[in-house]
């Protein structure tokens, strides 16, 4: 399927090499998801420990929702300045620094007993941690062709899945055996063993070594972006940005509740404690685990069989949209397994959307404002997640009911793709005005 006027995916065009001629491009991809799921791991703690820490420290759920403020406002920060500082001084530095820097602060939450401490440790947690998706965007358009990104996106995107799962195994189990202390310092220290193996193994593609001249020509085949600097200011006059600063807007906050509320809402409506907590939350990150991948999948697969780059983005953006919006019932049904499924549904569509979404940026921004324009709407979905925070702390204390709350993710993503498809009828590249 082909709209008319519409560009064919460019694998399909004739003098496009057809083979991959390599492999290495896979290994870069793996050490992304490596990042993303240690950056999922050392935020999430807090979230699996939270009735712990609530009773230990008499958190009320403002006090909680101040605490994930913080993170959440440190991180749109991160995210806008770590897109700009990924495209000035590069990927190899720039996501070492990044990666440091958050493991450092995921493991000074072990020195907190304040909420004032743990504010801390979030904001820095979070400036650092902004720097995660501007870096590993980036390093997709420059490790793969554009029939290729929504795949790679997926892929590293199920790192935040994988350290969804590994959390509520590991963290319960470090604070029962050693204090809720060792679940934040054991976590932390993760990210330091992938320092070494990133500055070891990464390369841009054409000075590195284990890249062979056919992988490297298969990298490249897409039209060569035109080698100029564009400013922010610049980047914010273009409907390319702005779709993507809308979806990132609308969906990331959803995403942010999931991870920080979906345990406290296990532990309210179906009376897990923090032993059993575990199967629940493994059960719906390994679902999203699909869905980050499968949605990744279903683009570039449309793209195959000849359809558009728009038909098929947009077409995988509305499936992962309506996935999501049977979660409204979830606070209605009384089986925990039903309630389960019904989260595990709507998060597994966030990650194929999320994924799709993120691809967007590749297709339409030259690939030297890539990592500049993730950060604007990393930025702009952090503040939503900040709102959603107050929003999701007011609503608990008053109601003590999950229903708004869900009713606002089943709808959130179907809202997006419409202001998206309003903003770009057609994904079109930006227009640089450069002679």
């Amino acid at each position: 399927m082909q709209l008319r006027g519409e560009q064919a995916a460019p694998g399909n065009q004739p003098g496009v090499p057809r083979g991959s001629g390599g492999w290495f491009r896979w290994v870069i991809c793996g050490l992304l998801f490596l990042a993303t799921t240690i950056n999922y791991i050392d935020r999430q703690v807090i979230g699996v420990l939270k009735v712990t820490l609530q009773e230990k420290f008499n958190w009320s759920e403002i006090d909680y929702s101040n605490v994930v403020f913080c993170f959440q406002l440190a991180y749109a920060f991160g995210y806008a300045l770590g897109g700009r500082v990924m495209d000035l001084i590069g990927l190899r530095l720039g996501y070492l620094l990044a990666v440091l820097g958050w493991s450092l602060a995921a493991m000074g939450h072990g020195l907190a007993h304040r909420v004032v401490d743990f504010c801390a440790a979030r904001f820095g947690l979070g400036l650092a941690e902004g720097g995660n998706f501007p870096a590993a965007i980036k390093a997709v358009s420059e490790w793969f062709p554009r029939k290729e990104r929504a795949l790679a996106t997926g892929i590293f995107n199920a790192g935040s899945n994988v350290g969804a799962v590994i959390t509520p195994l590991v963290a319960p189990w470090l604070t029962l055996r050693f204090g809720w202390q060792a679940a934040f310092v054991a976590t932390g220290s993760l990210g330091l063993l992938w320092l070494a193996a990133w500055w070891w193994l990464y390369r841009t593609p054409g000075r590195h070594p284990r890249v062979s001249p056919a992988e490297l020509a298969y990298i490249q085949s897409d039209p060569p972006d035109p080698p100029v600097k564009i400013p922010w200011l610049e980047l914010l006059g273009h409907r390319q940005t702005w779709a993507f600063v809308a979806g990132m807007f609308m969906s990331a906050p959803i995403w942010w509740f999931y991870l920080y509320w979906i345990p406290d809402f296990l532990h309210k409506r179906h009376g897990l404690d923090l032993i059993h907590l575990g199967p629940p939350l493994v059960v719906i990150y390994l679902m999203t685990d699909v869905g980050s991948i499968g949605g990744g999948w279903l683009s570039s697969h449309l793209l195959k069989r000849g359809w558009s780059v728009n038909a098929a983005r947009k077409t995988a953006l509305l499936a992962c949209a309506l996935c999501v919006a049977p979660i409204c019932l979830a606070s209605w049904v009384s089986g925990l397994w039903a309630a389960v499924f019904l989260v595990g549904l709507a998060a597994s569509a966030h990650q194929g959307f999320s994924a799709n979404l993120y691809t967007l940026v590749s297709d339409t921004v030259p690939r030297q404002a890539v990592s500049s324009v993730v950060g604007i709407g990393g930025m702009a979905g952090s503040i939503g997640g900040m709102l959603i925070a107050k929003l999701t702390g007011y609503v608990l204390e008053w109601t003590h009911n999950y229903f708004l709350l869900f009713a606002l993710a089943a709808s959130a993503y179907l809202i997006a793709l419409l202001v998206i498809h309003l903003l770009l009828p057609r994904l079109e590249p930006i227009e640089l005005n450069r002679k």
